[in-house]
């Protein structure tokens, strides 16, 4: 069994304002988006431009923001939320969704499109490979935050987490920033390394993060006031993630049949 280190959730206190580590982490995600789009950006066969990309951020950063928040307000606890409207915006609290991430990030690239002339696919086929390495800097701040620790284990990597008693848990955090993140990324990154059928790039994201996600959830421990969903072994990140490996299947499938 190890310890869990005890991190200062503060980075950096000046009088009255805090910078807390998981913000930085969201800053670090949108950095290395930035920084990998501008690469890909110079890729002969996308449409895109260092330009497109800088105006897309913004984009990307309001459907993260708005979409995750409401995303955990309707997917994990929407009791809560109806009975106390004005703790919608209390962001500061915590409470986010990646599923409901996805969705706002999804709607800035449709509109994105529309207004650039590209199709929904050809966006996110773009953006796709840039998503992971924010996907790990969020999992080492739910870490750092000692938040949505796994199951109890005996295994010798596994810690006792703080609130959330002394018995070792997975370190579920860390096994979703290696999967979600690293692993990830390194697929993606490959194979959009050359040309591939339109949609493939992003139908690959969400067949391969619903996957991770679904095997970690198995060691992680379910939230509190939901327990398990479904045939008492199901939890909601599961379930929401059944969708997305159905669609992304289907899309691998349909976008590579048209490309012979």
């Amino acid at each position: 069994m190890l310890n869990y280190p005890q991190f200062d959730p503060v980075m950096l206190s000046i009088g009255p304002l805090q910078l807390r580590w998981y913000g930085m982490m969201y800053v670090l995600g949108i950095l290395s988006a930035w920084l990998l789009g501008r690469y890909r950006a110079n890729k002969p066969w996308n449409k895109w431009s260092a330009a497109n990309l800088d105006d897309f951020i913004t984009w990307a950063i309001i459907g993260v923001v708005v979409g995750g928040r409401l995303g955990y307000v309707f997917f994990y606890n929407a009791d809560f939320y109806f009975s106390n409207p004005l703790k919608v915006f209390a962001v500061w609290e915590g409470g986010m969704s990646f599923h409901g991430g996805l969705i706002g990030v999804s709607l800035a690239c449709w509109v994105f499109g529309r207004v650039n002339k590209m199709s929904f696919l050809e966006v996110t086929d773009f953006i796709a490979p840039l998503v992971p390495p924010g996907l790990f800097f969020g999992r080492i701040g739910n870490f750092i935050n000692a938040e949505l620790w796994g199951r109890y284990t005996n295994l010798p990597w596994a810690m006792p987490f703080p609130g959330a008693g002394a018995y070792p848990r997975h370190p579920s955090q860390l096994y979703e920033a290696a999967l979600e993140g690293m692993v990830l990324f390194s697929i993606l990154w490959w194979y959009s390394s050359k040309p591939r059928p339109t949609g493939c790039i992003g139908a690959l994201f969400l067949l391969g993060y619903g996957c991770f996600r679904f095997i970690v959830e198995f060691a992680r421990e379910p939230d509190a006031h939901l327990g398990f969903i479904a045939l008492n072994w199901l939890s909601m990140g599961q379930l929401l993630c059944l969708p997305m490996m159905a669609t992304g299947a289907f899309y691998l499938y349909q976008g590579h049949m048209k490309g012979k």
